[in-house]
């Protein structure tokens, strides 16, 4: 990879600075590297581009992919900061700031950070009960009483997916945007999930994900650091 990523955190944002020159070799490792970033839920990524140069213009469409995943979930803003001439043109339809302070600014210094209920998990049967009540919790303490059911089925297959299958310690997060609330469970292996077909029995992860299929508005999985995070999204009712 000829193109370097330092991240740094700013607060509840992570700031990721650019250098380097583009190539099409350099789309996969740079697109991972920033869906880790997403898959931590900061409030805002920004992506510093001033020491980045386009080498092949058509690998920028990184940035294009990352933006797209960042809206379906977790809902983080991605803000390209400092192009140069080069890379903006290629750019345009993406949000484009001269610099970090311009970016900052727009996102506002009073900007608080999203709703969020976080809980370390161990691999255990009872971590699904636990999941199932911290579910409830949120859906109560937000006023979303409609989305008790489908919220704490999801994250007992999700619990349930680590229980069986990656046997390591997990993280659930459950964090409300404007229009979703977002229930995601980090675990300790970068093994995918793989849904499995109608035949399995419904303990099995792959089914399991058919169901959350089934239930969520969305679902996926994005790599993190030392492992992986599988998330789901639930609309919220006007």
């Amino acid at each position: 990879m000829t193109v370097e990523c330092e991240v740094r955190a700013d607060g509840t944002r992570l700031v990721v600075s650019t250098s380097g020159r583009l190539q099409l070799a350099d789309v996969v490792p740079l697109r991972d590297q920033l869906l880790k970033c997403l898959a931590e839920q900061p409030d805002a990524l920004l992506i510093d581009l001033a020491g980045l140069e386009a080498g092949q213009p058509s690998a920028l469409t990184v940035f294009t992919v990352v933006w797209r995943q960042a809206a379906c979930w977790p809902g983080t803003p991605v803000l390209l900061c400092s192009p140069t001439e080069d890379t903006r043109r290629h750019l345009l339809q993406l949000p484009l700031f001269d610099g970090l302070a311009a970016a900052y600014a727009h996102l506002g210094d009073g900007r608080r950070a999203m709703p969020l209920i976080s809980e370390d998990l161990l691999p255990v049967s009872g971590s699904t009960r636990h999941a199932r009540d911290i579910a409830t919790e949120a859906c109560l303490l937000w006023d979303l009483p409609d989305l008790i059911a489908p919220a704490s089925l999801i994250v007992t297959e999700l619990v349930a997916n680590v229980i069986d299958h990656a046997h390591t310690m997990m993280s659930l997060r459950i964090s409300l945007r404007a229009r979703h609330l977002h229930l995601a469970v980090r675990d300790g292996t970068p093994r995918p999930p793989e849904p499995g077909g109608p035949d399995e029995p419904a303990s099995t992860a792959g089914r399991g994900l058919l169901l959350v299929s089934s239930v969520a508005d969305a679902w996926g999985w994005l790599p993190s650091e030392g492992g992986k995070v599988v998330w789901a999204s639930l609309r919220r009712r006007p």
